[in-house]
């Protein structure tokens, strides 16, 4: 038991002071006062002790209670946990003779079962890749459940699968306008109206689409084939249903023919494929045809105006080669036959030059072409045996490009010359006629000089 701090520090002091000073009368008063305040603290002391032991005591029986209480509970809990065990195990007991009795019932029932799920799987490998899937995407989820489950088929996925089936062999063999997502070249998808035909291709308008059976996606090619092709896809899709016959596209490798028709060089690729000399085969071929043109228009003028002049011999005229002939045959009636000759012929030597103007040029280009094509045949060459140097001949596409200039330079270069050398032929042809009219004409007129000279007109 311990005593307050102030009564002690009291009780000290007053032995202090008893000790200190002689016990008088008045001071005999005090002590006692002192003693019984003690006295009344210890007591108080006392009771709190006691009232605390009590209390200490309830919470020990309260304590104890809730242990009982725990203990109780645990037991039942074990005594739960035995009677779930023992029922676990009796289900697990009963499970297994249901599956032993499940296998002697389905006895061959689980070999068609399982070939079920191989169709499945089969059938989901086929119809992800078929085009038609993109009209009916929302088979795919059900066929991928039916064919990874390792439970047994119901009667309804049964149905459903062969009826799949069937409805697949019908789409493979129509033509049919759904409404589709599509992804544009650009990246941005909408929705539009695709007409397909069967698994093999599909369009939208006169485009052609390509469907991807990793993103199950339909997009617009970013090259269409040439426009016979885009025609012949318009046709089917704007042809009205029930039509007997519509002309169309059909790819029955599913794309894969479409898609190496789109990799085709174009007109102006297969001349960018010829490089520079390509281009200089080209501008040869471009001035040998303005010559050309320039020399049907000339000599079909001069033609046109010596038909004139023959017309009117009374009357030349100098704006055309029998006329300045015929002017010059007036001009010296009255000289000797050799000079009238020669001077005859000194009008149609000044004319042939005009007539033939442009000729040889054409024939110097008509020869050159080709050489420039096979220049760059030899360059074209250089190229792919350099390229066979540096990287093998394990991938064809890095020789393909001086292969394909060596093929296109040889190719202008003919395609150049043939149409100048015909064109040659033929100006040449007409040149010379209006030169053969012209020494025909002179010597008609020198005979009937000469004539009139020996007075036999």
């Amino acid at each position: 038991m311990r005593l307050p701090l102030a009564v002690m520090a009291a009780t000290m002091a007053g032995a202090a002071a008893l000790s200190a000073f002689p016990v008088g009368a008045q001071q005999g008063g005090s002590t006692q006062s002192l003693l019984q305040e003690l006295r009344d603290a210890r007591q108080q002391e006392a009771q709190r002790d006691q009232q605390r032991i009590e209390d200490f005591l309830e919470q020990v029986n309260e304590r104890q209670a809730m242990l009982a209480e725990a203990r109780q509970a645990r037991d039942a809990a074990r005594a739960r946990r035995d009677e779930l065990q023992t029922a676990f195990d009796g289900n697990e007991d009963r499970l297994a003779e249901l599956e032993t009795e499940l296998e002697q019932r389905t006895g061959e029932f689980g070999e068609v079962f399982g070939v079920i799920r191989q169709v499945a799987g089969d059938a989901r490998s086929t119809i992800r890749a078929s085009l038609t899937s993109s009209q009916y995407p929302e088979r795919l989820d059900r066929l991928d459940t039916l064919a990874s489950s390792n439970r047994l088929p119901s009667i309804e996925q049964i149905d459903w699968l062969w009826t799949t089936l069937l409805e697949e062999m019908v789409a493979s063999g129509e033509i049919a306008s759904y409404q589709a997502e599509v992804v544009n070249p650009d990246g941005a998808a909408e929705q539009a109206e695709v007409t397909r035909v069967g698994p093999f291709n599909a369009s939208i308008g006169d485009s052609f689409l390509q469907f991807s059976p990793e993103t199950q996606e339909l997009s617009v090619l970013p090259r269409q084939p040439t426009g016979r092709f885009q025609s012949l896809a318009a046709n089917v899709a704007e042809a009205e249903p029930g039509t007997a016959l519509v002309e169309g596209v059909v790819d029955p490798s599913r794309g894969a023919i479409l898609s190496l028709l789109i990799q085709k060089p174009n007109l102006l690729e297969r001349i960018q494929q010829g490089k520079l000399v390509g281009y200089v085969v080209l501008f040869i071929g471009v001035v040998g045809l303005l010559i050309a043109a320039e020399r049907f228009v000339t000599l079909g003028r001069i033609e046109r105006r010596m038909r004139a002049q023959r017309k009117d011999i009374e009357h030349p005229n100098t704006e055309n080669p029998l006329g300045r002939v015929l002017t010059a045959y007036y001009e010296n009636q009255k000289v000797d036959t050799e000079t009238l000759q020669l001077k005859l012929d000194e009008a149609i030597l000044a004319d042939v030059p005009p007539i033939e103007r442009g000729l040889s040029t054409m024939k110097i280009l008509a020869a050159v072409a080709p050489l420039l094509g096979l220049l760059g045949t030899v360059v074209g060459m250089i190229a792919t045996f350099q390229a066979i140097t540096l990287f093998g001949t394990g991938d064809p596409k890095l020789m393909a490009g001086g292969i394909s200039q060596a093929l296109v330079t040889t190719v202008l270069g003919l395609v150049v010359a043939v149409p100048l050398i015909l064109l040659h032929s033929v100006l040449s042809g007409r040149s010379r006629k209006i030169i053969q009219t012209l020494e025909h004409q002179s010597s008609g007129i020198v005979a009937s000089h000469a004539e009139k000279a020996h007075g036999h007109v």
